[in-house]
């Protein structure tokens, strides 16, 4: 929450709660005017935001989510530009709102809020795309999945979204996929419903080979000698 005192600039992330109140007497002060610009920031495109000459605008993003305040000459510019954007129509509308993110980019007379329930937001917003991952990976892992059709399940580019995975889980797309799949497979062998040929094509293999590799890996014995293993257990408790 923030008081209206002369002219504000202000950016903030998507959902970031708020609100600015005007405690304006009871006299012919006029009312005060807002401008409103919503936008994705992928309105320029995925593909761009993971080049290198994006990364201002990617850090500024970032301190977004928290809230932002500019002061000073930036509000003087970025008015002009917001007049020009207001009138502005086709591709010259997206070039006003490019310009308008630079100078918000670049600006000396930025300040981050990050208050500490903006920065439960921050969390909030990371742990809503992974969980939307997750969710996905859970109900298709029986089918062939390819890494830009769950990149784009939170709007992004493959690349981008195995850098996001590593930073967020330390784990790569085919290490979680692959132990979803085994954990799954795993259950269905000590059900004692399946062979082991039925559990390998309902967890999401086209093949007992790969099966094999992978179901050791994750755990540790190939799934012959897990379930051989598992039964020896049950005899002796």
């Amino acid at each position: 929450m923030a008081d209206i005192n002369g002219a504000q600039l202000a950016l903030l992330g998507s959902y970031l709660p708020h609100c600015w109140q005007s405690h304006r007497q009871q006299d012919h002060t006029p009312l005060p005017t807002a401008y409103i610009v919503h936008f994705s920031p992928y309105f320029i495109g995925k593909e761009f935001l993971e080049t290198l000459e994006a990364r201002e605008l990617n850090i500024l993003f970032d301190k977004a989510l928290g809230g932002m305040l500019f002061s000073g000459d930036t509000i003087i510019r970025a008015r002009v530009i917001l007049q020009q954007l207001l009138e502005a129509t086709g591709f010259l509308k997206i070039i006003r709102m490019i310009a308008l993110l630079d100078l918000l980019a670049n600006s000396k007379d930025q300040t981050v809020l990050d208050s500490p329930l903006s920065k439960i937001w921050k969390t909030a917003a990371q742990e809503q795309r992974i969980t939307q991952v997750f969710d996905y990976l859970y109900r298709n892992f029986r089918n062939a999945i390819s890494l830009e059709e769950v990149a784009a399940v939170i709007h992004m580019t493959a690349s981008g979204f195995c850098r996001y995975l590593k930073k967020t889980t330390d784990s790569t797309f085919v290490e979680i996929l692959k132990d979803i799949r085994i954990s799954h497979a795993a259950k269905l062998l000590l059900t004692g419903n399946h062979n082991i040929s039925e559990v390998c094509y309902r967890s999401g293999y086209n093949n007992l080979s790969n099966f094999y590799q992978h179901f050791k890996e994750v755990k540790g014995l190939p799934p012959n000698k897990f379930l051989k293993q598992y039964r020896a257990f049950r005899e002796i408790s």
